[in-house]
């Protein structure tokens, strides 16, 4: 969303909207509360190497709508999203300046980090951008060179821990529970025959990091009551399942959900997939699941 009022704004992806994130966020609300300003993100969407690199296999920590809703939690006004397209990689700098950041957005003060680059082929650098604030009348931050190895550290390890099915150690480093969003499908129904019925959720951003397959203890929200689950992320060998899906059951809920929303975050790994002889070893694994999550729920919730 676009205003007319004056803003402080930051630059970059924020995926994740991660603790080093939040740090460089909450710098910019203080000082928006100090100048009397707008405090707001600018970011571009697509990814720029999807545009550029035609890269179809990137995965980022947060659908588009995922990021605005964190990056306003975290004290945000405005979320300017710029769709990245070719017109806009080609922008020449003082365009990309003058166009965007001042007429467009009213842009008095600028927190970004040393090493930002801008224009197109990110040809202009910090120094440049020092010399149109200078111009244009808008002032400056240097994003300290420690913070931004820690957003870079940070981002790292997180998908690298979500790759593993780490999900506590993601989960540090986010200050936030790792979550999905997706629409509940119609699936198998083979869960609701082992007495373990699931919901099958189907994520239409292709881009979105899903983690290690295997399953998970999560909790939702439905109807403003928060539920606890399993999550099974795979492709169900045991009956033969030929794609991935994402599968919860939810304890103590027997609502039918079709077509609904739901906000899935995750709490702990249990196990990795695996095939099992029958059914019956199947539901008599799910059963030992139930028990490991109920108990590790009963834990956190004491």
């Amino acid at each position: 969303m676009i205003t007319n009022s004056d803003k402080i704004l930051t630059i970059g992806t924020y995926d994740g909207v991660h603790v080093g994130h939040q740090k460089i966020l909450k710098r910019v609300v203080s000082l928006a509360e100090k100048h009397g300003l707008t405090p707001s993100v600018l970011t571009l969407f697509p990814h720029p190497r999807m545009v550029l690199q035609k890269d179809k296999t990137i995965k980022l920590l947060n659908t588009i709508d995922e990021r605005v809703e964190l990056l306003k939690k975290s004290g945000i006004t405005d979320v300017i999203i710029k769709k990245f397209d070719l017109d806009f990689a080609n922008l020449d700098a003082k365009a990309y300046v003058k166009k965007i950041l001042v007429d467009e957005l009213n842009t008095k003060f600028i927190v970004i980090g040393y090493d930002h680059h801008f224009g197109k082929n990110r040809s202009a650098n910090i120094i440049d951008l020092k010399n149109f604030a200078d111009k244009y009348n808008f002032k400056i931050e240097e994003i300290l060179a420690q913070d931004i190895k820690d957003v870079t550290v940070s981002s790292t390890k997180i998908r690298h821990a979500l790759k593993e099915g780490i999900i506590t150690k993601a989960n540090t480093f986010l200050g936030y529970h790792y979550y999905i969003t997706g629409e509940v499908i119609k699936g198998r129904g083979i869960g609701r025959t082992l007495d373990f019925p699931t919901a099958n959720v189907y994520i239409k951003e292709h881009y979105k990091l899903i983690p290690k397959d295997g399953v998970y203890v999560v909790q939702t929200k439905i109807e403003d009551t928060l539920y606890f689950g399993m999550m099974n992320i795979g492709t169900n060998p045991t009956v033969d399942g030929k794609t991935k899906s994402l599968e919860v059951h939810l304890f103590n809920f027997n609502k039918t959900i079709y077509g609904s929303f739901l906000k899935i975050e995750f709490l702990k790994r249990l196990r990795s997939e695996q095939k099992f002889e029958n059914l019956e070893a199947l539901k008599s694994q799910l059963k030992k699941d139930a028990i490991e999550a109920l108990d590790f729920i009963n834990r956190i919730n004491d």
